[in-house]
């Protein structure tokens, strides 16, 4: 809590030492601000300085204690100069100034003005002018209120409900590095220069560090944004340029940028950049697309392919959606330090690098997939999220469920080759799946009384609401159909443009295209839907063959915990069906009990039921043990009878139905045999990314030797099929072929397969002997340098770190990072944490992802958890949340653990550090436990059974 004006330590001492001379700048800077207003003339001020001081103590049931604004005041537009210093000052402070004015309307009589404000510190009284010709109220007091982020203008009076008012600050902040608010960005440039870049991440409550504002998304307005910068360098912001040119601002020579006034929108969809980057451009339909980076990237290519592939990305969406890209620009911006994947902002997203930019030379397919996934995700919002927006943030799934649903659907238009709409079967809805059976698992929508402060709201955007929200609304799309879902969303988004919304919202409009159409449900979409986003967790759907019972129960990975949270459903859903018999295809219908019969479901000798087709139905699927035994019968006898998706299925649904006790790990195993004859990436992704749950579980133990001799068994054949395919010297032309490609060869070296390991030593040696001619391919680096570097030693180390610390390419950069993880030695992975504090060394936006390649090591491992034990209170102060993911990061360094030792290590670290405290990571801290509690288990129950499986396969 605080008095009076907060003034922040760094920021207090860069006041101290300008003194005279910044107050002289700060004053021109609000004449230049004065210049630009073209608002309503009949205004009149109040007394420039607060007549009493505020009080010495904020009892809890103050309106400034609540994280909540109240709903007496509208914003209507905010007019915004900010004039952000690429150089530090003599103490080696970066600092922006600002001037802001914002329009309300008074919806409610009241005598307190509360608006957003954080770690910025006004250089001149507030003001408040009224619109219509009478003096505003007079102010009584003002102060800064830490805890909540709020600034507090206390009235003499009160304003008149149905009245506008204008509001004046004027204030200074520090242009942080802590990738939130308005911050900065350094790089290096190609000649050696250091370069800074002033840049924004306002998502979810930082548009507050920037400039005092109405910072809910809710509180939507117009936004008139100024900016004072070098010149030479370039200004960008939501709105095209209307104006620039040269003035002097207390002697200094600036360039003045300002921008359109945007649509109607919200606090967090804000954006502003000044750097020296330059782009390329094209236009399409009138609508100007560029993409902006560092000269380096653009003058190679880096940005050809995110240009190419904007333009028929937003057209898809224009005809999905029926409504015309609401802007007249389409600005993208690849920056060195951010620390999302990207942000959706109104017509000026910005990306990591590697989020943006490929190489054609040196980046892989995979990140090619991930430029355009990304790329159609942040587009989808420009309507979805944007143009329409949730009213708060426990809705966020809506939002991020539904453009990581459709960036599927946009990067298919854009590569139609590829057959991108089945991975989102293994990128979320299995992914999703490990954290949904948890009992710490949460609602897609929770109330909004649950989501209230800025580290709950940045736990929502979680796996849950991105990856459960996606499957979901695929599930709808998919039973409602395309056509049906597609009209729904049209009417939707005519009809709330420019506001916001519940996502109940979303169902009241595809239930009207359901009655238009004719279409049949058995219960209204909000009947069915309620029960997947009310209630965490989902089904496994049990079909039994010999009774023709289908029944559902909660499926949860230790089947003896407890939800955390009560369901007004009981834990049932409305499960929409899919099956099919010895491949014939059967009626789609409903399970909408606990338990129905379908006499067609027996099956007679040599038949097989398979359900949820092509997984689009959000459940798992168990049989009973006739019908598992004729299902792998059929993948090892005739696997291309069952779908390249289902037969991934079968191998995920089987491994997690034996975590939870319901059928026996061996049986999940057996589904693995018929891998020998498999070339598809599906069901090989599928065993891997269920394999390794074995080796978290048994690397460090008597089972890794025979568990490694069996997997190397499987993947021979296939290392071979490439072998002969390519000869390594290329890669297949299939997408997904080229996956399992790397795929091959990761495992075969591995788990010690000749051919591989003096292949991969081989281009690492020619590499270091020749470093300007790398004779890898692309795809297979991320492989070839993990392989080597675990092979190596210091000198391997070195050579990658140093191609790390001088390669400009953002894609190498990640695959070294995560490929140096890959070292054997203690010392060696000790010194690489070290670096992960250092930002000059590990950018900041990486330090999460870089730890947790460490720990996925099982070298690392320790090493990562004393590293995280023994700096906790250092990266949760000094990284907040704005740099460090906590939630990955406690996931990452914990997902091995499976001893009653560690558990104990695990709640410890959770009590010493109570005080401090885990941010965004507080939940996965209890999912962590409850995890640990039944790898313990599970371990106990599983090791000798599999132990004698892998001794002896069958």
């Amino acid at each position: 809590m605080g008095k009076g004006f907060q003034i922040s330590k760094t920021v207090g001492i860069v006041l101290i030492v300008v003194g005279a001379a910044a107050v002289a700048t700060i004053i021109a800077l609000s004449v230049v601000y004065s210049q630009e207003k073209s608002k309503n003339n009949e205004v009149k001020p109040t007394a420039e300085v607060a007549t009493s001081v505020p009080p010495t103590t904020a009892p809890s049931n103050e309106p400034w204690d609540q994280w909540r604004l109240p709903q007496t005041l509208s914003p209507q537009s905010y007019n915004v100069t900010l004039w952000p210093r690429l150089k530090p000052d003599p103490t080696g402070l970066y600092i922006f100034t600002g001037v802001s004015s914002v329009i309300f309307k008074c919806v409610e009589k009241t005598d307190l003005i509360l608006i957003h404000s954080n770690k910025l510190n006004l250089t001149k009284s507030v003001t408040l002018t009224e619109h219509g010709g009478k003096p505003a109220p007079s102010i009584d007091w003002t102060m800064m209120y830490q805890k909540t982020q709020y600034m507090v203008i206390k009235l003499k009076e009160s304003l008149t409900a149905g009245e506008i008012y204008e509001l004046h600050t004027e204030f200074v902040g520090e242009l942080a590095d802590d990738l939130g608010g308005f911050y900065r960005s350094e790089y290096v440039d190609e000649n050696g220069e250091k370069k800074v870049v002033a840049t924004t991440q306002m998502q979810a409550t930082d548009a507050r560090k920037a400039f005092p504002c109405f910072d809910e998304p809710a509180m939507k307005a117009v936004f008139h944004i100024t900016i004072l910068h070098e010149p030479g360098t370039t200004a960008l912001s939501n709105g095209v340029v209307i104006d620039e040119g040269q003035i002097t601002v207390d002697g200094t020579l600036v360039t003045k940028t300002t921008f359109a006034a945007t649509e109607v929108m919200s606090t967090y969809l804000l954006a502003f950049i000044v750097s020296d980057f330059i782009s390329i451009e094209q236009t399409e339909n009138n609508l100007q697309i560029r993409i902006f980076a560092r000269k380096e990237a653009i003058n190679s290519g880096q940005g050809e392919y995110a240009l190419n592939k904007t333009g028929p990305i937003l057209r898809f969406f224009e005809d999905y959606y029926n409504v015309s890209y609401p802007l007249p620009k389409s600005d993208q911006i690849a920056l060195p330090d951010f620390n999302a994947g990207a942000m959706e902002n109104w017509g000026l997203i910005t990306y990591r690098e590697t989020a943006l930019l490929y190489d054609k030379n040196i980046s892989s397919n995979g990140n090619k997939e991930r430029i355009a996934t990304i790329i159609a995700h942040e587009l989808a919002h420009q309507w979805f999220g944007n143009l329409v927006t949730i009213r708060w943030w426990n809705d966020l799934w809506l939002n991020e469920g539904f453009a990581s649903y459709v960036e599927y659907l946009g990067a298919d238009k854009a590569e139609p080759d590829w057959n991108i709409k089945d991975l989102i079967v293994l990128n979320d809805v299995h992914r999703v799946f490990a954290i949904d059976a948890l009992a710490s698992s949460h609602p897609l929508s929770s109330k909004e009384e649950e989501i209230q402060r800025p580290e709950q709201i940045s736990e929502v955007f979680d796996t849950i609401s991105y990856s459960k929200g996606a499957s979901v609304l695929r599930m709808l799309s998919d039973f409602l159909t395309e056509p049906v879902f597609a009209q729904g969303l049209q009417t939707y988004l005519d009809t709330f443009k420019f506001s916001n919304t519940v996502y109940t919202d979303l169902w009241d409009h595809l239930q009207m295209a359901v009655d238009k159409t004719g279409y049949e449900l058995p219960k209204t979409v909000q009947e069915i839907m309620d029960r997947w986003v009310l209630q965490m967790g989902f089904p496994v759907v049990t079909f039994n063959t010999e009774t023709g019972e289908i029944t559902q129960e909660h499926f949860l990975l230790d089947p003896n915990s407890k939800p955390d949270r009560p369901s007004e459903f009981n834990y049932e859903w409305f499960v929409p069906l899919t099956w099919t018999k010895t491949g014939t295809a059967k009626p789609n219908g409903w399970l909408l009990e606990k338990t129905a019969k379908n006499d067609d479901l027996k099956i007679s000798a040599n038949e097989w039921v398979l359900a949820n087709i092509n997984v689009t139905g959000y459940y798992r699927v168990n049989y009973d043990e006739e019908n598992w035994n004729r299902l792998l019968n059929a993948l090892q006898t005739s696997r291309q009878s069952i779908p390249v998706i289902n037969r991934a299925q079968l191998i995920d649904d089987a491994f997690n139905l034996a975590k939870a006790g319901i059928i026996s790990t061996t049986l999940a195993l057996r589904t693995t045999l018929f891998l020998d004859a498999e070339t598809e990436y599906m069901p090989w992704e599928s065993a891997l990314d269920n394999l390794d749950y074995f080796y978290l579980m048994f690397d460090r133990t008597e089972l890794y030797g025979p568990m490694q001799a069996y997997v190397g068994q499987k993947v021979e054949p296939l290392f071979k099929h490439f072998t002969d395919l390519t000869d390594w010297k290329d890669v297949p032309k299939g997408h997904t072929d080229q996956y399992n490609q790397v795929n091959a060869l990761r495992v075969a070296c591995s788990t010690g397969l000749e051919n591989c390991t003096t292949l991969v030593k081989n281009w690492f040696q020619q590499w270091m002997e020749n470093r300007d001619n790398n004779p890898i391919h692309a795809n297979l680096r991320s492989t070839v340098y993990c392989s080597a570097i675990a092979a190596g030693g210091e000198k391997e180390w070195d050579f990658a770190w140093d191609v790390f610390e001088k390669t400009n390419v953002a894609s190498e950069k990640d695959q070294l990072r995560a490929a140096m993880a890959c070292a054997t030695k203690p010392w060696l992975l000790n010194r690489y944490l070290t670096y992960t504090l250092d930002a000059s060394k590990i950018r900041k936006q990486d330090a999460t992802s870089t730890i947790i390649s460490i720990a996925s090591n099982v070298a690392g491992q320790p090493l990562a958890w004393d590293f995280v034990r023994a700096n906790w209170e250092y990266i949760f102060n000094q990284y907040g949340g704005g740099s460090f993911s906590f939630s990955n990061l406690i996931n990452g360094v914990t997902k091995r653990f499976s001893t009653q030792f560690e558990l104990q290590q695990l709640i410890k670290f959770r009590d010493d550090n109570a005080n401090i405290g885990f941010g965004s990571g507080t939940l996965a801290i209890q999912q962590s436990i409850e995890r640990t509690n039944a790898n313990i288990k599970w371990v106990e129950q599983n090791k000798a059974a599999v132990l004698e499986w892998f001794k002896n396969p069958s």
